[in-house]
């Protein structure tokens, strides 16, 4: 159990680094490359919400004090940071895709996905942090 329970923690915080770290730079450089970027952040965001939801029914389900209305806020943010992204990004790189190379710029939609997606991702990380020291 206890290494099942490594796993899952470790695939959970490798995972959610990867797709917040992702995000913010892509926020950061207002979506240039997101094309190559969007497929891998999408399994990364499966990935930890995916090992979330294991360790919450692991560890936490039959409780809930402050630690765990905490966590529920950073899910909450990281599940709604996911729908933003797969909603508009996604949409947004089909359209892409149909355009033809001289007219394919990232659409202001892309960059503001990103930016909404990158705030409720630092919130999912904050409420995830501070609920240790709940």
């Amino acid at each position: 159990m206890q290494l099942t329970l490594a796993i899952a923690l470790s695939l959970h915080v490798l995972s959610a680094t990867f797709w917040a770290g992702s995000t913010f730079a892509l926020a950061r450089i207002a979506g240039d490359g997101v094309g190559r970027l969007f497929a891998p952040q999408m399994g990364a965001a499966v990935v930890a919400i995916a090992t979330g939801a294991y360790l919450w029914i692991t560890l936490h389900e039959a409780a809930f004090g402050t630690m765990e209305r905490l966590l529920i806020i950073g899910a909450l943010c990281a599940i709604v940071a996911v729908v933003v992204q797969a909603a508009f990004v996604g949409g947004a790189l089909g359209t892409l895709s149909k355009r033809d190379g001289a007219n394919r710029q990232v659409p202001l939609r892309v960059v503001i996905a990103h930016r909404v997606a990158a705030l409720l991702l630092v919130v999912a990380t904050a409420a995830m942090a501070a609920a240790r020291y709940a």
